[in-house]
């Protein structure tokens, strides 16, 4: 059987309906602006405070959820359910970092906090997910990585560990729900947003990182600059996009040429 597919378009198909979830930090208000723009439906899952903080755009539906909780997401999944009736894709957008301490210095509960945010966080929200994903069209879902979990970064621990578990369990969900659904990753290099300041609402959203001496860290990178927003949210949309149609399980590192697996 042979697949038509038009190049003319690589982001979802004018329709299609994309929840983000964590779709009110530095990615997600890009990621939600084009997809409206491609003429997606668009839902944002995020925490209360982060929809209050940066409110959606006319016409984007807004889903208070807590990731981490079973309840809150089961209810954001009923929510989408009742107004769509399924998901064509799915981004997850969910993940932050604790203080950068040596593994040795980073105490239980630290580790926890920072594997939850991350890996657990992808695991629920997959898997409430996928009854609505069985319902799509050619439905995509998305997660996102980071270079650390190949390149390791130290101070950095929880973090590497937890996102590499995001590329493993990409990987098995991409054989687990083939052929209906695809499944892959975007694993970004340092990208200038709040989470070098702290993350959405957890500390500063503008100024000079706090996390990273930018100037040392350009000066490394093949491209010369850091990522921007926009330089993420271009492979999302091709994930998302039927040009992607016979790609599953990978995971696309984004980075100017810093690491290159």
């Amino acid at each position: 059987m042979v697949l038509e597919t038009t190049f003319d378009r690589l982001a979802p198909a004018e329709g299609a309906r994309i929840a983000v979830l964590g779709g009110r930090g530095g990615i997600g208000r890009v990621l939600v602006d084009a997809l409206t723009g491609a003429g997606c439906q668009v839902a944002v899952l995020d925490l209360a405070a982060s929809l209050e903080r940066h409110p959606v755009p006319l016409g984007v539906l807004a889903v208070p959820c807590d990731a981490l909780d079973d309840g809150s997401l089961a209810g954001a999944i009923d929510r989408l359910d009742e107004a769509w009736g399924g998901l064509d894709g799915l981004v997850n957008l969910c993940g932050f970092a604790a203080a950068k301490l040596p593994v040795d210095q980073t105490d239980h509960a630290d580790w926890d906090e920072v594997v939850s945010g991350n890996l657990r966080a992808a695991f629920t929200s997959s898997r409430a997910a996928r009854r609505l994903l069985d319902k799509g069209r050619a439905a995509s879902l998305v997660h996102i990585s980071s270079g650390i979990a190949t390149l390791g970064t130290p101070g950095y621990g929880p973090y590497a560990a937890s996102k590499a578990g995001v590329i493993a369990l990409t990987k098995t969900l991409a054989q687990e729900w083939a052929p209906s659904i695809r499944v892959n990753a975007v694993a970004p290099s340092a990208v200038d947003t709040a989470f070098l300041r702290g993350g959405t609402g957890r500390g500063r959203e503008d100024g000079p990182p706090e996390r990273l001496d930018l100037d040392a860290y350009e000066q490394r990178v093949p491209l010369g600059r850091i990522a921007t927003p926009a330089d993420i949210v271009g492979p999302i949309l091709f994930l998302l996009g039927p040009a992607s149609a016979y790609l599953t399980g990978q995971t696309l590192h984004v980075n100017g040429g810093l690491l290159m697996p």
